[in-house]
């Protein structure tokens, strides 16, 4: 009884997860139109004037809600892949870091579980540390659901917000770098990342002389099947321009139905490489930073790979 109360505990934290993920922005913004037409049309009116008020919060460091990282929900949610944080150095809170997490998957989800609640023990792992996983900044517009990614410690990856997170001891940034053009090549048992020519991060660090750690999530591309389209067809040019104008990709993907396959995920963060306070690094100091970096996820993904189930002889790709 225990045990089968437990796993509809965890497919209903799921459902309630990808819900959000999926509806919660557009729900809300239909509903608030919607109710502009009926008596209720003062709800909506106080709220746009809330949101013109409060428009400048999530770049100024947001407002996160702690009783909703730690609600019991997300580590049902944790447990029903299930997803482990793995901690391979110590993060001291005296410092700032950019934390680079890949691949990006469909749904990011085990950055998700790690960094935007308690599900996988954060806090515990890293003591003083305030992550912040960095979000397209168009999603910080849609009402409600701005409040939602806030109270859950998202930002938007805009230059304003990253600065005032960064210049801010303590702050750990989590970008995920590949971004949506990585999510559309991922797929189970892939293990490539987008990253060869993604340098803005690392310029970011060495503007703030925060600390880069490199991020990987082993099993991130195994909880969905995606179609997949070749390079040069017509339909992987329509994705790639629906991205180049909405900011995300409209990927083609099933699990069981749209819940993700419970399958594990290991979120493994890597030590950190301490860089330079430079306001205006040169093109040289930044390749130069970003090839430790290179270095130091393919060593990171080298050593975990045998203990996180994927084959010994597999390589990380970077394009």
């Amino acid at each position: 009884m225990a045990s089968a109360l437990k796993k509809h505990l965890e497919l209903l934290s799921v459902v309630q997860w990808v819900l959000t993920f999926l509806f919660f922005g557009a729900f809300f913004t239909s509903l608030l139109l919607c109710l502009l037409f009926t008596r209720l049309w003062a709800i909506s009116v106080l709220y746009f004037i809330w949101w013109v008020i409060d428009r400048d919060t999530p770049e100024r460091g947001g407002r996160r809600w702690d009783w909703l990282r730690t609600w019991r929900i997300w580590q049902h949610l944790s447990d029903y892949f299930p997803i482990k944080l793995v901690r391979t150095a110590a993060l001291p809170p005296d410092r700032s870091y950019v934390l680079g997490s890949h691949p990006h998957g469909i749904m990011c989800a085990g950055a998700f579980n790690a960094f935007c609640t308690e599900g996988s023990g954060f806090s515990r792992l890293f003591p003083g540390l305030r992550p912040s996983l960095a979000l397209l900044a168009g999603l910080f517009h849609l009402p409600v659901y701005r409040e939602y990614m806030m109270s859950a410690g998202m930002c938007p990856v805009s230059r304003r917000s990253l600065d005032f997170l960064l210049s801010r001891p303590g702050n750990a940034v989590v970008i995920v770098v590949g971004g949506a053009s990585e999510s559309l090549d991922c797929a189970p048992g892939q293990h490539r990342v987008t990253l060869q020519h993604r340098t803005g991060f690392v310029r970011l660090a060495l503007q703030h002389g925060a600390a880069l750690v490199p991020v990987y999530s082993f099993g991130e591309n195994d909880i969905f099947q995606q179609l997949i389209f070749p390079p040069d067809s017509w339909l992987r040019r329509l994705q790639l321009r629906f991205k180049d104008l909405m900011g995300f990709a409209p990927c083609l993907y099933w699990g069981r139905g749209l819940l993700p396959f419970p399958s594990p995920i290991t979120v493994v963060v890597g030590s950190p490489i301490l860089v330079p306070r430079r306001p205006f690094p040169t093109p040289q100091e930044v390749a130069h930073y970003h090839q430790l970096y290179l270095e130091q996820l393919h060593q990171l993904f080298d050593h975990h790979k045998a203990s996180c189930g994927v084959p010994v002889g597999c390589q990380l790709s970077v394009v």
